[in-house]
């Protein structure tokens, strides 16, 4: 199979917010301008009511879910082997092999679904063992697989039937005496004698090989076609004739059938390998979606892999990553986070800026580019900045944040200020959502030389409405501490009106370092921080600062 050119995902991470979704929508849109490559946007969770207020209002559709960038089948060249009929000889199975330089052919029904497998040892196997001479016809070989296999020309009788009945029959004796060892529905190799061929149609012969390419009489064709009889000439002599005649049997009679080794075209390249080593075949099936067979893998073909090419947006943390992010090949990332732990093999486009929002700094790269914003883009850059600035109450708010929505909002034809409103008050409706839904809408881990611990943010219009969710939260709060592995876990109720929240934790300790980080009064119930809307810039730092005070 032919891989085509790779598309280049564009993806922000994991739990996404509004900015994530939409930088990435954003970004995608503005490489694809340049025309250098195909970018495509991803999504590596589920879209916020918040994102899809905001996707919906400006009608652009949900980029693609993705969880893992790990290197899949998909993303190598496999051997495109065409599948072949189970009704084929062996013969032409074997020319088939020598031809393309193979040891196994896929075997496949005419719907495209995979019946079996054969490979070469299969056919050893159909010349080393001992058979009876009824063979041909249990295997019901049909007669055009016996003329090909022999070289030959059916001059009598229907070359789509098929041998059923009766032994295959040298007659190398005295014409007079054939019919005493010839039955009803037997293939006789005979010669060029009349006479003979007259006796085996007498004794009801299904079929008459003739060698040496002798012509046959038309009298002894005309009875032939009389009987239904099959009568084929070939240019090989007895013995080649009986040498050859058992590799016309098709090959479904030697084929493995069950507990065959297959693999889907969405399987990741680890888990084929592991499969692999503990398997001594050499190839292996290709399986899409439906079933149907596309191609044949081997270990050699494992090295053809192509690893997934992706732009990062809104993060630069392995642990805010799609699963296996090392196992990708990362171009670019475009960032206003602190410096995180991912590492490249090759050096990569970075650009990391200290504003409010990534889709700030897209926006500047349009203008950088010289490259118009159309009015649906604009509502996403927009939307990201007033969602990741609270409509400009986060400290981590710069003047070029605002400008960037101000010049924005008129491109997209909205009114700041309403369009905030809404979303904001399309993120705080969490009456249809479950515990986990609204604890991981917004959910990050962060790693000191010490610590491990997950911070969740959580927006709304009204304290009452924060209020409700912490009671659903706390007692989830355990649940993720032992899921996610970590020491502790703090939630920031913010209430974006009031510009404050309230920070509900567990975990060993969580309580103390967060009151001594913001000297406050430890309380088991959650801790009010006024002021403090901004996990990035607010909360983060402080608790970092405090964590290493305590070791």
């Amino acid at each position: 199979m032919n891989i085509e050119p790779k598309k280049v995902w564009v993806v922000g991470h994991k739990n996404p917010d509004t900015d994530s979704i939409c930088a990435a929508i954003s970004y995608a849109y503005l490489k694809n301008q340049l025309g250098e490559r195909q970018y495509v946007p991803k999504r590596a969770g589920a879209i916020s009511e918040e994102t899809r207020y905001v996707l919906d209002y400006f009608k652009v559709e949900d980029p693609e879910l993705i969880t893992d960038v790990g290197a899949q089948l998909k993303d190598i060249s496999i051997r495109k082997t065409a599948g072949i009929s189970s009704q084929i000889s062996l013969k032409k199975a074997w020319e088939t092999m020598k031809k393309l330089d193979v040891v196994t052919l896929p075997v496949t029904n005419r719907l495209g679904k995979l019946e079996g497998v054969i490979v070469t040892k299969d056919i050893a196997t159909s010349y080393m063992d001992v058979y009876d001479n009824r063979v041909l016809s249990k295997a019901r070989t049909q007669y055009k697989n016996i003329a090909e296999t022999l070289d030959g020309n059916i001059i009598a009788g229907n070359e789509h039937a098929y041998f059923i009945r009766g032994k295959v029959v040298v007659g190398a004796s005295d014409p007079a005496y054939l019919s005493e060892y010839i039955e009803a529905d037997d293939m006789v190799i005979l010669g060029p004698q009349k006479e003979a061929q007259i006796r085996a149609l007498e004794s009801n012969a299904s079929c008459i090989i003739v060698g040496r390419g002798f012509e046959v009489d038309p009298e002894v064709v005309q009875m032939a076609n009389k009987k239904d009889c099959i009568i084929i000439t070939t240019p090989y002599d007895t013995f080649s004739i009986a040498r050859l005649i058992n590799q016309s049997m098709p090959i479904k009679e030697f084929m493995t059938r069950e507990h065959l080794v297959t693999f889907d075209i969405d399987d990741y390249v680890d888990d084929v390998k592991e499969t692999m080593s503990k398997i001594r075949h050499r190839d292996f099936p290709i399986l899409d979606e439906n079933g149907n067979y596309l191609g044949m893998v081997s270990r050699r073909n494992l090295m053809s892999m192509q690893k997934k090419q992706i732009i990062l947006v809104d993060h630069n943390e392995k642990s805010q990553a799609v699963d296996n992010i090392n196992e990708a090949e990362i171009l670019e990332i475009i960032d206003h986070h602190r410096l995180g732990s991912l590492e490249t093999i090759s050096p990569v486009y970075f650009r990391n800026q200290p504003l409010g929002c990534t889709s700030t700094i897209i926006y500047q790269m349009f203008g950088e580019k010289n490259i118009e914003i159309p009015q649906h883009i604009a509502g996403l850059l927009l939307s990201a900045i007033l969602s990741d600035t609270l409509m400009f109450r986060s400290p981590t708010c710069t003047q070029l944040d605002i400008l960037a929505a101000e010049a924005l909002a008129k491109i997209a034809k909205v009114d700041i200020e309403t369009h905030a409103k809404n979303m904001f008050k399309a993120g705080s409706d969490f009456k249809n959502k479950t515990t986990e839904e609204i604890f991981y809408s917004d959910f990050k881990i962060f790693h000191t030389d010490e610590f491990d611990f997950g911070v969740a943010q959580i927006s709304a219009m009204s304290r009452e409405e924060l209020d409700k969710v912490a009671e659903k939260l706390r007692p989830f709060l355990k649940e993720v501490l032992g899921e996610k592995r970590i020491d502790m876990v703090y939630v920031m109720l913010t209430d974006i009106l009031e510009e404050s929240s309230r920070v509900i934790f567990e975990g060993h300790d969580a309580g103390r370092i967060l009151a001594d980080a913001f000297e406050r009064e430890e309380n088991e119930n959650g801790i009010l921080l006024e002021g403090i809307i901004s996990r990035k810039k607010q909360l983060i730092p402080t608790l970092m600062n405090a964590m290493a005070e305590k070791v």
